[in-house]
């Protein structure tokens, strides 16, 4: 029996997705199989010189959600950590086409896949932020804030603008090579934080504090914190995010003592209380 290869594959899959023939499920079930070997960066470069790339990009046109939805999880799983595909993709017109996706009235299944693909697309690829920028893509992720039914959507835009801001701080702290100045010059055109203040996340961010999950609060803790120097006045002359900030001192003062009580000295609820601590001490 002759054991196929992930290139053969791959092959197969894009065929059958490709095909006039395949029925919506056949064509969804080649997608869900191709998210699986993207995955691996190799694979992601044959998936790109096989066309299947160019596809998948055509697939967000899609006027099926199903397809759309799961054309993005492949575009996002090729894009992970793939400078070769991240190129090809956006000068394939992924970028635009992903922002149409979270612009207009979608289900929340295609927009969490179509954010996905996005942050993928934008990590540690500042022409890609460049172009998000450009293209009024702050405008697009702010405009989920304001739609009912978005809200699973609102963390996963505050990491994703928590680890681009960090992304080029870390790098202009780091040490410098040939190679990093150039990479340093690239994120000097991206204006991400100036772009944040100006359109009015100082005041977004902050509210979403009142959610009640833990992790959903440490996310966005991060993304106030890393914002604190660019939003300080704001912060200063908003009461409510005072009386937020006392409220969670209090909720993980007493989390935190229960933790050491149970023995552990550097825990969760600790750190969120370091996190808390940090933010009030700042805005004093």
């Amino acid at each position: 029996m002759k054991i196929e290869t992930d290139y053969e594959i791959m092959v197969k899959l894009i065929s059958k997705f490709n095909s006039s023939a395949s029925t919506l499920d056949e064509k969804v079930a080649a997608l869900y199989d191709l998210e699986y070997y993207v995955h691996q960066v190799d694979n992601a470069k044959d998936f790109l010189s096989m066309g299947g790339l160019r596809l998948v990009i055509e697939g967000l046109n899609s006027s099926e959600a199903s397809l759309k939805e799961h054309a993005a999880f492949v575009l996002g799983a090729a894009l992970s950590s793939n400078p070769k595909v991240q190129i090809e993709a956006i000068e394939g017109g992924a970028l635009q086409k992903l922002l149409v996706i979270l612009a207009t009235d979608q289900p929340l299944a295609v927009r969490k896949k179509a954010l996905f693909a996005l942050s993928s697309m934008l990590r540690h690829f500042p022409y890609a932020q460049q172009q998000f920028l450009k293209l009024g893509g702050l405008q697009v992720l702010r405009s989920l804030f304001r739609q009912k039914g978005m809200e699973p959507l609102h963390v996963r835009v505050v990491t994703l603008l928590y680890d681009l801001i960090m992304e080029k701080m870390l790098l202009e702290d780091s040490q410098h090579g040939e190679q990093m100045e150039e990479k340093i010059q690239q994120y000097q055109q991206v204006r991400l934080v100036p772009a944040v203040v100006e359109q009015g996340w100082c005041a977004l961010v902050p509210n979403l504090l009142a959610m009640p999950e833990h992790d959903t609060r440490e996310k966005v803790l991060k993304l106030v914190g890393v914002l604190v120097a660019f939003c300080r006045e704001h912060y200063r002359g908003d009461p409510a995010l005072g009386t937020t900030l006392r409220l969670l001192r209090s909720e993980y003062e007493e989390l935190a003592a229960e933790e050491q009580r149970e023995g552990d000295k550097d825990g969760y609820f600790r750190e969120l209380l370091g996190s808390v601590n940090t933010i009030i001490q700042e805005l004093r």
